[in-house]
């Protein structure tokens, strides 16, 4: 169902951990490069990241245990670990080739107006949809009720709303406050080194902000996304994810128009932005973003939110990063 103010609030969420890495470290946070970085070159930043994320969930059991996704068995059989392995090879492959998913691409390249993270939207976005509708022909998830449209609006509880409220802004007050904090008493230079403590704290932080956000708006349950993509077929469709562009892509559009890259970051000499532009582009990236775009639509499972479940079903984790992972070294490019 329609959870306007839950994802409202997570979308925001989603908006400063992509502000608090670009604005203090000069980074792009990119959930698929991220693990790939885990894989193959795991530095203490991207380890900070992770943590972050991983105290999310921590965060979610101890004040909002009722919006924590419910997510599909963990796989039992030969057939269900080779469907989960083969669609992390889907997604690895194409978020590859493609060069990022929707993190990448549609929250934080969107927002910088690139060409090519607008062309990589535009193509996986409606191949998700295509690909959802042809995969479950019912189109309707178990987070819709039966026998009401699941556009229909549902809003917390008082108690809820509260909750939502204070661990957002705590979130957010601590994200901008406490690396410059580190910072001031640190005696590390962190403009020349990666892993000086308030660059660390930044990734920390931006990964429990994303963490939340991915929890909050519902991007971490695979149904509630499937259920997004169920468009047009409103009586099935949860049309909450639109609301990421509102209160997620759109604050980044305004933050980056007003702020410029004009000044450096708070903790780095320099921004390091995509340097790739859509005069860049060729057939193979476009053909990787409408391969995200199907992995995408068959399980409504992208990088970030995969991290999450890992979180909470370890053996799903295993098997979906394994295929992710091997997903990544078919491509060549």
């Amino acid at each position: 169902m329609f959870t306007p103010i839950e994802t409202g609030i997570g979308a925001f969420l989603l908006h400063q951990a992509t502000s608090v890495l670009l604005f203090q470290n000069g980074s792009v946070l990119g959930a698929s490069g991220f693990i790939r970085r885990m894989f193959s070159s795991p530095t203490k930043g991207t380890a900070s990241f992770f943590t972050g994320m991983a105290v999310s969930l921590l965060h979610m059991k101890l004040f909002l245990p009722e919006i924590l996704p419910t997510y599909p068995p963990v796989p039992s059989t030969w057939q269900t670990v080779l469907a989960t392995i083969g669609f992390g090879i889907i997604v690895g492959w194409g978020t590859k080739a493609g060069n990022g998913c929707t993190s990448g691409h549609m929250l934080c390249g969107i927002s910088r107006q690139s060409g090519r993270s607008i062309l990589a939207t535009v193509t996986f976005f409606p191949v998700a949809i295509i690909t959802h509708h042809l995969v479950h022909p019912s189109l309707l998830t178990d987070v819709c009720e039966a026998g009401v449209p699941c556009y229909t609006p549902t809003y917390p509880s008082i108690a809820t709303t509260t909750s939502l409220v204070l661990l957002a802004a705590g979130t957010i007050l601590a994200g901008q406050l406490i690396p410059r904090l580190i910072d001031h008493i640190s005696k590390t230079d962190c403009k020349c080194n990666p892993e000086a403590p308030a660059r660390l704290a930044t990734q920390f932080f931006a990964g429990l902000e994303f963490g939340l956000g991915l929890f909050i708006t519902g991007m971490a349950s695979p149904a509630k996304v499937i259920s997004f993509l169920s468009f047009p077929n409103l009586e099935a469709w949860d049309p909450s994810m639109g609301l990421v562009i509102l209160f997620g892509i759109l604050p980044n559009m305004i933050e980056i128009k007003a702020k410029g890259f004009t000044q450096p970051p708070c903790f780095n000499e320099k921004f390091e932005l995509p340097t790739k532009t859509l005069k860049d582009t060729d057939w193979t990236f476009v053909a990787g973003a409408a391969v995200f775009g199907i992995g995408w639509g068959l399980t409504g499972t992208c990088p970030g939110p995969a991290v999450l479940r890992s979180l909470v079903q370890p053996t799903w984790g295993l098997f979906w990063m394994a295929g992710f992972w091997l997903g990544g070294q078919m491509w060549s490019g």
